[in-house]
């Protein structure tokens, strides 16, 4: 990475105003000033660093990698750098040992430490405009899912104050025909007076063939729980008020799948000229147990490493490789292995869904799990093990630029050299 820089600087950033920070090559302050997050103060900042210099002859430090002054610098030619903000409270040591923090003084704190250290940062660059709606879909379909439990609790919690047999007949959190079913029959009292009829036009329009008629009647008709008066009504205006909202977050998580089908769908046909994004995509969607949104989450939380085919980085990014604390007292067999908790969190859970599924649909990955529960690993241990290989031969398949295909895997199950192998024959 080139050092040849003129101007090193660093930004606070802020919801309202940007603390910044630019420092010359002797370390000396040329410019502080807080600038407005607005149009017109950030177009303001721009123009008062062209005046200083060319723009790609700066290095500008930040903790946050994304937002409107970040991406108006890099599209101005400035070398954005990020650095999680962990790494940058361990720089601040340096200029402080009382433990003083304030906006200026982080501004240049990031400056000086770009300065000194600049493989530290990570560069920023702006990602395919496609990658930027799948990011935020994603990021929507993990709030709504959370809603859904949310809601879920609560209704579940509702009905087990007084009608807790209707919980019998499905799954409370995401079927159409219970709530359906709930607001023709809000109370134990209006179930059991519920016609036929109306049991039968339920099923019939939500298509439900698991159960019959007479068992829906069945589980209405059971004797219902004593509570004080009241409880039952209360209860049931609550629920009320609960089944539309689920309904709605049903609808829109549906809305998310069918975008990110939509989008990645409109990523994977592209050339071998056009950007890497779109050939990723289509190598990422065909490894067994990739759905919409795993590929998803693996384009918009893990680009950096993807395109870098960066093994390493990805591996530490999803939390599967593990953290080793080895001291002189603790060192060799006696060094301590944990679990790496540091990581991205959206990505992790990703890798965690993908391994889950590529055991139930790959014998290979099934016997892998096997043989590492066998050895006395958890369960997390193991999957972790299996996660770990199929990073490794996504990597291989994205240096490649070929698709997944199992019979290019023709070593038996229980070959500890099997991705080795296998990214011998896709070199």
């Amino acid at each position: 990475m080139t050092t040849a820089f003129r101007f090193w600087i660093g930004i606070d950033w802020g919801s309202e105003n940007h603390q910044v920070c630019i420092l010359d090559g002797d370390r000396q302050v040329v410019l502080e000033q807080s600038v407005p997050h607005t149009g017109a103060g950030i177009g303001a900042f721009v123009q008062e660093l062209v005046a200083l210099g060319r723009l790609d002859e700066m290095a500008v430090g930040i903790e946050a990698p994304h937002g409107a002054i970040i991406e108006t610098l890099v599209e101005h030619g400035a070398a954005v750098f990020a650095i999680n903000p962990k790494q940058l409270d361990r720089f601040r040591d340096r200029h402080t040992v009382a433990g003083a923090k304030d906006d200026r003084r982080d501004a240049y704190v990031l400056a000086d430490s770009l300065r000194t250290d600049l493989s530290s940062f990570r560069r920023v660059k702006l990602d395919d405009p496609l990658v930027v709606q799948i990011r935020e879909l994603v990021r929507v379909h993990e709030d709504l899912v959370h809603e859904r439990i949310a809601f879920g609790n609560r209704l579940h919690g509702q009905l087990t104050r007084f009608f807790p047999a209707i919980l019998e007949l499905g799954e409370i959190y995401d079927d159409p025909w219970l709530w359906a079913l709930l607001e023709q029959a809000p109370t134990p009292a209006a179930a059991k007076e519920l016609s036929r009829e109306a049991v039968v036009a339920i099923l019939k329009a939500h298509k439900i063939r698991r159960l019959d008629t007479k068992t829906v009647i069945e589980v209405l008709g059971v004797e219902s729980l004593p509570v004080a008066p009241g409880v039952a009504d209360a209860a049931s205006k609550h629920i009320s008020l609960l089944i539309p909202r689920l309904r709605l977050n049903r609808d829109q998580l549906k809305f998310c799948v069918r975008e990110l089908d939509r989008l990645l769908d409109a990523l994977a046909p592209m050339p071998r000229e056009e950007k890497r994004e779109h050939r990723d995509v289509a190598i990422l969607r065909s490894l067994p147990g990739v759905g919409t949104i795993v590929s998803a989450t693996m384009l918009a939380e893990a680009q950096q490493p993807l395109e870098q085919r960066d093994y390493r980085s990805l591996r530490a990014q999803a939390g599967v490789a593990p953290v080793t604390r080895a001291t002189g007292k603790r060192s060799g067999t006696h060094a301590s292995v944990s679990m790496r908790y540091a990581c991205n969190t959206r990505l992790r859970n990703a890798v965690y869904h993908w391994t889950m599924n590529n055991i139930r649909a790959d014998a290979r990955s099934k016997d892998h799990y096997a043989r590492l529960r066998s050895r006395g690993h958890t369960h997390g241990r193991a999957i972790r093990g299996v996660a770990d290989r199929l990073l490794k031969l996504l990597i291989v398949m994205l240096r490649s630029g070929s698709l997944y295909d199992a019979s290019r895997r023709l070593l038996k199950a229980g070959d500890s050299s099997e991705v080795t192998r296998t990214t011998q024959n896709h070199s």
